[in-house]
């Protein structure tokens, strides 16, 4: 199961849409993107989603009536975008329980920081987290992480982590072999990254690498992967 957390656009303006989805993966995040409201409430009922931005205009329905179908029962955060500023549709949409409101033309990196709040503020995501770790505990890796003491151990020693240590060790946990740039770790890890320079990453890549090595000298556990980001190694010795 991917950790990351999926995010389901609905919107029938590709260069919007396109826009959209880039600032979304970069960041980390599973996207789903569909055109019309029959198209998206057939993949929603079929893959579900974490969060949905939703257009309000779409060609075959009302955003609105979108959302009432897709909401039937079931907590789903949702940010609307509107081509109008009227407070009417804002006052609707939020009525109906949306999670946020945002009137087009609009920043994508904006709507990105919107939607990592709203996840911050949802739990959701953390049964995702609960199960990626568990996954990790039952694998042949050397790590074991501990989500409720926020705590790794690496080859049965327990690391002596920062809190920015602790999430980006634990972020690459999640996906062994999988290459995170500095961008999506400072998304993933990071409160406020739009105020942090992507090198602070590459500081504490290699604080972290150090701290690994006191304990497994031989071992490159975390992988630089030039002029992409960084990977956790999928394979390791028995002993260091």
């Amino acid at each position: 199961m991917s950790a990351k957390p999926r995010i389901l656009i609905v919107e029938d303006e590709p260069a919007i849409a396109d826009a959209i989805r880039y600032v979304l993966t970069s960041n980390g995040f599973d996207v789903a993107w569909c055109q019309t409201g029959t198209e998206a409430l057939a993949t929603f009922r079929g893959q579900g989603a974490d969060l949905v931005v939703l257009d309000v205009g779409l060609p075959d329905t009302s955003g609105f009536d979108l959302f009432r179908q897709m909401k039937d029962g079931r907590d789903i955060p949702v940010i609307f975008l509107t081509a109008r500023s009227d407070e009417i549709d804002r006052v609707v949409g939020l009525e109906l329980g949306a999670d946020d409101y945002i009137a087009k033309p609009f920043s994508p990196r904006e709507l990105a920081a919107r939607v990592r709040t709203i996840l911050r503020r949802s739990s959701r995501v953390v049964g995702k987290a609960e199960v990626a770790a568990a996954a990790v505990a039952d694998t042949a890796l050397p790590f074991r992480l501990d989500e409720e003491r926020r705590q790794i151990r690496y080859y049965g020693q327990l690391l002596d982590l920062s809190r920015y240590e602790f999430g980006i060790l634990r972020q690459l946990l999640l996906r062994p072999g999988r290459v995170y740039t500095r961008e999506e770790l400072m998304y993933q890890v990071w409160e406020a990254p739009e105020v942090s320079s992507d090198r602070t990453v590459d500081t504490h890549i290699k604080m972290l690498r150090a701290k690994l090595k006191l304990i497994a000298p031989a071992i490159e556990a975390i992988r630089t992967h030039r002029g992409t980001g960084y990977a956790l190694a999928e394979t390791y010795p028995d002993a260091p």
